[in-house]
């Protein structure tokens, strides 16, 4: 009898690939609905929103093969670059002709031949590979000194000061959460973390206060019905979508809300489309699918940190926070729940930079799983 030892887990994540799959190709269908009579009346052609995501899509998709190609070590070694190259980001939408406004908010790069890039996907993740190398350099620091949270605020806090001249001030509250959250999973003490998360809502509630616009989304999500044909219209058409879906929806492509009555149905607002076309059950399948995709990116960030891979599971563990945010967020926008804030629903959303950047994202966590040591297991043979 001889002993024969195989690998007994697959190189590639299934799961995770198959939640990304089927996210992605839902993200597309439903954006198809959503988009068609925007398009008809903007280009003259029902699809153009669904092909522009089809060649971000597919961006992505190359974007992501080479980052799987690249070892996720290298990212750890690029360190304080990889946040000095967010801050440049940050800062060239605000140089003439390179920056881009849409609604009041200069959050582009227009480069011509191109998609349009929302500087804060790119800059988010080179954010999040920067804390996860910090918090692996300094994992002693960390566990056991207040002031270690400190220290890289010298690139956080003008990466957000730079996203509230934008202004942003969503991705100022993600970018703050998830830095506060990776402290805490590496070990940040209860009681500084507890002290961390009191001074963040204080910051919160003060820019909230400071700002008569950020004031204004607080007061009217509480009570959108005040004014449902003024500051409370999206809101309201959103709730009414959301309403009109009931157990089944109303079927896919039936949707009443995307004709014009609710805006940013096709990026911010897709959520309401979604639920008014497929119902509760639609949206039920859709948060097993988001909920799975996030256990899968914790799962491979915990198998990092079972093979002291510390850098890859803190940042497996940022991206997990990041995505469960902004899914949340959104969630909670489209629901009344929270104030508007302009965060797209990942891979669903339409928006070239931030498919892109997401697709680039995951293939990065695929990477780290693939790069996981494997259980083995024996198996007897003859011989």
């Amino acid at each position: 009898m001889g002993i024969t030892s195989i690998e007994s887990s697959e190189a590639y994540d299934r799961l995770f690939l198959l939640a990304t799959a089927f996210l992605l190709i839902g993200g597309i269908v439903i954006l198809a609905s959503a988009s068609m009579p925007l398009s008809m009346k903007e280009e003259g052609y029902p699809y153009e929103y669904v092909n522009k995501q089809l060649f971000a899509i597919s961006l992505g998709l190359f974007g992501g093969f080479i980052a799987f190609l690249i070892p996720t070590q290298l990212w750890e070694k690029l360190g304080i670059f990889l946040a000095l190259t967010a801050l440049l980001l940050l800062l060239s939408v605000f140089i003439p002709e390179l920056g881009k406004t849409v609604n009041g908010s200069t959050r582009w790069l227009d480069i011509p031949g191109l998609p349009n890039i929302q500087v804060i996907d790119p800059a988010r993740l080179l954010l999040m590979m920067y804390m996860a190398g910090y918090c692996y350099r300094q994992q002693e620091n960390v566990k056991d000194n207040f002031m270690s949270f400190v220290k890289p605020m010298i690139f956080i806090i003008p990466a957000c000061l730079l996203l509230l001249l934008q202004p942003d001030f969503g991705s100022t509250v993600i970018i703050l959460s998830v830095t506060a959250g990776l402290f805490f999973l590496a070990g940040f003490k209860m009681r500084y973390f507890v002290v961390l998360v009191l001074l963040l809502f204080s910051a919160f509630a003060i820019l909230i206060y400071i700002a008569p616009y950020r004031m204004a989304r607080l007061t009217n999500f509480i009570e959108p019905w005040n004014d449902p044909l003024g500051a409370g219209y999206q809101l309201t058409n959103s709730l009414i979508a959301i309403g009109s879906g009931g157990l089944f929806g109303l079927g896919l492509g039936e949707s009443l809300q995307k004709l014009f009555y609710l805006p940013e149905a096709h990026t911010d607002f897709i959520f309401a489309i979604f639920a008014e076309e497929l119902g509760l059950v639609g949206t039920t399948m859709l948060l097993l699918l988001y909920g799975l995709l996030i256990y899968r990116i914790f799962a491979i960030g915990f198998m990092a940190l079972n093979a002291k891979r510390v850098f890859q599971s803190y940042l497996c563990m940022a991206i997990g926070l990041w995505l469960a945010m902004q899914v949340i967020i959104n969630l909670g926008v489209n629901m009344g729940m929270l104030p508007t804030k302009g965060l797209t629903l990942p891979l669903i959303s339409y928006g070239s930079s931030s498919i892109l950047m997401t697709l680039i994202t995951l293939a990065i966590v695929l990477k780290i799983g693939y790069e996981n040591p494997r259980q083995k297991k024996n198996l007897r043979t003859n011989g």
